[in-house]
């Protein structure tokens, strides 16, 4: 529809305007890979906004039916690049649970300790690039230094950097290598002391602020409307977080700290990422001294060549670094899954976009969008 506003006379004060159709993406530098927008333009102003996703799309769901839970963890291991550890972890629960399985002790906290790594990782990746987007190259290296920190212990472990494949139904891979723990304590003592280095340079500098604040902003009604979780839907003043309100792992006996924020705009999101790093350090650290203090013993449980998990069906979510990840498992059992849905806190997350969007300014949208801190394989699985 085109709609025109036509001035009479020389001291006509409106011109004519027609809305303007423009795609960004799938192919562009703002969006995280390809995902598309397709924007409707009244002049610089956004009037309607529609992600079109499905441009990475692998069908993980139906590979998961048929491959065997070693292999299913490898696939679920990449929908979010970032965050491959926690990826796992739904699969390997959810199994647990249906086959009543109890995992070592040493090995639940290695898993919460490995989790807590992994959530650092992702979130010093979206603290570094979020101000490159706005225009700040020097963050990014600041981040990325202490990502290679962190980095470099996950590596030693796994041997891998990306796709840890750690995880296994049952426990752990292996033991963690001798003297690791001494290793994870400096990289995560240095980490903490670096990090004022970059909240100084970014959080309170008046470009930044000028980009970010009071721009983007959601309300709770939004947040729950679309099952938005995570930082961005803790920056919107919901207080929710799996690991203190339905906790697994080792996250009973930790003391998880919840941050939020009640304005809920592109600054709010980027304070709370600021905040759940440094929480995660300290949580790194609690595990750390918990596994000094227990004995030695088994990492994993002994499993049949063939592992083939009960009938029946459940669900596992666990407090991914992005948000709420939820695997529906679904078991005739066989040695595959009869059903594995993969629920990815990205999906949901940016499907608020074409709430958010109107009203503002196109220069605003590439702030709006790196605030959500997603990836675009967690969006299409």
């Amino acid at each position: 529809m085109t709609e025109r506003v036509v001035g009479i006379g020389a001291g006509a004060k409106e011109l004519a305007t027609e809305d303007m159709i423009l795609n960004i993406g799938p192919q562009h530098p703002s969006t995280h890979g390809v995902l598309r927008l397709r924007i409707t333009l009244d002049g610089e102003r956004i009037a309607a906004a529609e992600p079109i996703i499905g441009y990475m799309h692998r069908g993980a769901e139906k590979l998961f039916e048929v491959r065997d839970y070693r292999q299913v963890i490898m696939l679920a291991n990449r929908h979010d690049w970032l965050a491959g550890f926690a990826n796992e972890l739904g699969v390997v629960l959810a199994a647990e649970r249906l086959l009543g399985m109890e995992v070592p002790v040493r090995a639940v906290w290695a898993r919460t300790l490995l989790a807590e790594l992994n959530r650092v990782l992702s979130h010093l990746m979206f603290l570094g690039s979020y101000p490159l987007e706005l225009g700040a190259i020097t963050p990014v290296f600041y981040a990325f230094n202490e990502r290679e920190r962190i980095q470099a212990v996950m590596e030693e472990i796994s041997g891998g950097r990306m796709h840890f494949m750690f995880n296994r139904v049952g426990g752990l891979k292996e033991d963690l290598p001798y003297g690791w723990l001494d290793r994870v304590t400096e990289a995560v003592a240095v980490t903490r002391r670096k990090i004022p280095d970059i909240e100084n340079l970014i959080l309170n500098n008046e470009i930044f602020l000028a980009r970010t604040r009071g721009v983007g902003v959601l309300d709770q009604e939004q947040i729950l409307q679309y099952g938005v979780s995570g930082p961005v839907a803790r920056a919107s003043g919901i207080d929710f977080d799996l690991r203190r309100d339905q906790p697994y792992l080792a996250y009973p006996e930790l003391p998880v700290k919840v941050v939020t924020r009640s304005a809920g705009d592109c600054h709010s999101r980027f304070e709370v990422l600021f905040d759940q790093l440094k929480i995660s350090l300290d949580l790194a650290d609690a595990c750390v001294d918990k596994l000094r203090s227990l004995p030695p013993g088994p990492i994993n449980q002994r499993l049949p060549k063939v592992l083939k998990v009960p009938e029946g069906h459940t669900y596992a979510w666990t407090e991914n670094p992005l948000g709420i990840n939820g695997y529906y498992l679904v078991s005739k059992g066989d040695k595959t899954p009869w059903r594995l849905k993969l629920r990815s806190a990205s999906y949901s997350n940016i499907q608020v976009l074409r709430e958010v969007l109107p009203g503002h300014l196109v220069a605003d949208m590439i702030a709006i969008l790196g605030s959500m801190f997603f990836v675009v394989g967690d969006i299409d699985k």
